[in-house]
């Protein structure tokens, strides 16, 4: 099965819908990691605000 948008199973653009099908795996798990590894990459990347 290729990867494609899911059209059935979306939320917003039905892209973790569509890794999920194609996975043959649950989309809110799928959901669940691309939130957690946008969460590491911004607490990462993002500065610590300064106090004056």
């Amino acid at each position: 099965m290729a990867l494609r948008k899911s059209r059935k199973d979306r939320i917003l653009l039905g892209v973790c819908g569509g890794i999920a099908e194609c996975f043959q795996t649950s989309s809110t798990l799928v959901r669940l990691v691309f939130f957690f590894w946008i969460y590491l990459y911004l607490a990462y990347k993002l500065p610590e605000d300064e106090y004056l």
